[in-house]
């Protein structure tokens, strides 16, 4: 599986021993001190329950290339409907406020939008949450919808 590769990031594809550790919470040398955060936790124990989404198309760990520390993931919850795919990211405390959450969203993004069957990736963000709703605007993401609850995302094939 390939990795992606952005300015100051690698996102590459989770693989059976970041599961596993993440799962049992066996620190890895690899990882920043305050990895993995909740959500990444949350996907471990999914991508534990469902192997199929260990794929290029799946989620992926965000490395840091000036550490080579892996400080977030992201992903795509594969596969799209009708034409549509939504994202999640997530980056650990220590690194937040630098941009890496847009960054890897944006590579992430140009990605699913290049294949053939993807035409939006979408997120939804919760408004007591607006630094998430930053990290989307500055991937190129546009406000489509809101309720109550949610503000909608999309970022389509231009």
């Amino acid at each position: 599986m390939t990795d992606l590769v952005s300015e100051r990031l690698i996102l590459r594809p989770w693989d059976t021993s970041d599961v596993n550790a993440v799962v049992e919470g066996v620190r890895q040398p690899s990882w920043a001190a305050d990895f993995p955060a909740e959500g990444d936790t949350v996907i471990a124990g999914v991508i534990a329950s469902n192997p199929e989404w260990l794929s290029p198309f799946g989620h992926r760990l965000i490395i840091e290339r000036a550490t080579s520390e892996v400080v977030g993931s992201l992903g795509l919850f594969w596969p799209p409907s009708d034409g549509r795919v939504e994202i999640g990211y997530g980056v650990v405390p220590s690194r937040q406020g630098l941009g890496y959450a847009s960054e890897a969203t944006a590579a992430l993004t140009s990605f699913a939008l290049s294949l053939e069957e993807v035409h939006t990736v979408h997120a939804s963000v919760e408004p007591t949450n607006p630094a998430s709703a930053r990290v989307l605007e500055k991937a190129g993401f546009t406000r489509y919808a809101d309720t109550a609850e949610l503000i909608s995302y999309q970022r389509t094939v231009s």
